[in-house]
């Protein structure tokens, strides 16, 4: 760390899979989240942020390297990162801060001179370079074996900084066995069968906990990976009862539904009910009104649990004085479908599943321009690398595609700032299970790439029709536009726009570069 570099830190929360339409600090009824409006009010709310891709997998190497999929092609979650993406953990240590990592980034390492049979590639879960403190598995056995221990051992009540799991009676049993358990009992679909106290969110959080109250010393980055409120969709009973249930959701026309595109009509077909809990059978797109409307109700609890434990972690971070010396930063991975369109799940056609909320706390006077209020500038998951890295101090690399949000939060937003969001979608995977006319059949032509201004959303795919949705008089993304003659000139001006964001931001990690008589030189 250069001595003229000032101590500061970083707590960057993660959460998978929230809706940005259900962000904390909006003030919205049915949002029961206390801590994040709190945060808020310190910091700054960020209306028109996007992910780049779902699933995780993409969505988190986007934020890891801070480029677009097209150019570190992490398409899905199995999918491989290149090792010359260098990301944030990589710079961070090269630079002396200390990387901590709580929870998962998804990430699967470059094979290339590995034994394929390497662990790396059984359970991937954390990517390479960060220093684990803890680790949720894919298959959650580490959590699993947390709360046994701590059925049997429930340790001391915690301390004024909130730093020790809560005892409890009962225990855990694997969490899919135990939902449907749970279900056969004639349970309400919304509960949860996890113990409160053992819940993965308190294992994740007490975590955190323990690392602020340990470093004190040295310039670090804290990245706390909770799980929720990712399906399953059921809830502890005390954060049910604090939320009076979901607003209530229109009917699904699916005929109209199925008109939109032909990746609506697939995705409609083949999402299970299952992806939203393990217990309920058949398609998400028949489920009755009274499942949805709990299932919806479990989703906002879900939410009220985040919320519980990042205010101990919040609380740990003051009661230790670092919250005048940290940047705190709360957004989620991707977005949600929500019942809507009868689907579950992150993966659609519609914004829900890729615009996220993030609220960013930065402590400095700087900063009060924005303090309490809203940016309502679109911004990316591409910015959160340069952002860190401009906390430290730290130049971002050349191939990195997005921008530092610092200036905004001080209210000096460039006159270039982007003026529309780009994300993409991969669904090879999907395309086997269902016939599905006027799809690609080929795997490398099952993708879509979007761009998103304030008036329109513009899906293109490479071997199918295009998709144009007009938010000012359809935000709910219900009515293809595309090939309404009305809308063609529109429908040209986003191709050009995608055209020339993707000619833009051709991976520059060389290109940079160039050779001279004296050697090789910096950028052109």
């Amino acid at each position: 760390m250069s001595p003229n570099r000032p101590a500061r830190n970083v707590l960057l929360i993660v959460v998978d899979q929230w809706r940005w339409d259900l962000s904390p600090g909006l003030g919205l009824p049915h949002v029961a989240t206390p801590a994040l409006d709190a945060l808020a009010a310190r910091g700054t709310v960020f209306t028109r942020h996007f992910a780049q891709s779902v699933p995780c997998g993409p969505a988190r190497a986007t934020m890891a390297t801070g480029q677009y999929p097209f150019t570190h092609r992490v398409f899905s979650n199995p999918v491989p990162l290149s090792a010359h993406h260098r990301q944030l953990q990589h710079h961070l240590r090269d630079a002396g801060v200390t990387p901590w990592m709580i929870g998962y980034t998804t990430s699967v390492p470059d094979p290339r001179g590995r034994n394929p049979a390497d662990p790396a590639f059984t359970g991937p879960s954390v990517a390479e370079g960060w220093r684990v403190v803890r680790e949720m598995a894919e298959d959650k056995s580490n959590y699993m074996a947390w709360a046994r221990n701590r059925q049997a051992d429930p340790g001391p009540a915690p301390d004024a900084a909130g730093s020790s799991a809560d005892p409890a009676a009962g225990g855990a049993d694997d969490y899919d066995l135990a939902f449907a358990n749970h279900l056969r009992a004639g349970a309400p679909v919304e509960a949860s069968p996890q113990i409160d106290g053992l819940h993965d969110s308190r294992w994740l959080a007490d975590a955190a906990v323990d690392v602020i109250s340990q470093q004190q010393q040295t310039p670090w980055l804290l990245h706390l990976g909770l799980f929720r409120p990712h399906p399953p969709l059921a809830a502890l009973a005390r954060h049910l009862a604090r939320i009076p249930g979901a607003p209530p959701l229109a009917r699904v026309d699916a005929l109209a539904e199925d008109a939109i595109h032909p990746l609506a009509a697939l995705l409609r077909a083949v999402v299970p009910a299952s992806i939203a809990h393990p217990g309920l059978d058949g398609r998400a797109a028949d489920l009755p009104p009274e499942t949805v409307a709990a299932l919806r109700h479990a989703y906002l609890a879900l939410l009220a649990e985040v919320d519980d434990e990042i205010a101990r972690v919040l609380a740990a971070l003051r009661h230790h004085g670092r919250d005048r010396d940290t940047l705190v930063i709360f957004m989620s991975d991707h977005g949600e479908q929500w019942g809507e369109h009868g689907l579950f799940g992150k993966r659609a056609l519609h914004q829900a599943s890729f615009r996220v909320p993030m609220i960013i706390a930065d402590p400095r006077a700087s900063a009060d321009p924005t303090r309490g209020g809203r940016v309502t500038h679109i911004t990316e998951h591409v910015d959160l690398l340069p952002t860190v890295l401009d906390w430290f101090g730290i130049a971002p690399p050349p191939q990195c595609d997005g921008r530092s949000l610092l200036p905004l939060l001080a209210g000096d937003a460039p006159d270039d700032w982007r003026t529309a969001a780009v994300y993409e979608h991969d669904f090879r995977d999907k395309i086997p299970a269902f016939p599905a006319p006027g799809l690609a059949r080929d795997p490398h032509g099952a993708h879509f790439c979007a761009i998103q201004d304030e008036a329109f959303a513009y899906l293109h795919f490479p071997d199918a029709d295009p998709v144009l949705f007009d938010l000012a008089t359809d935000p709910d993304q219900t009515r293809n536009l595309a090939a309404d003659p009305a809308y063609a000139p529109v429908v040209a001006t986003m191709m050009r726009r995608l055209l020339d964001h993707r000619m833009r931001h051709a991976d520059r990690t060389l290109t940079e570069a160039r050779a001279t008589p004296a050697g090789l030189g910096g950028r052109w």
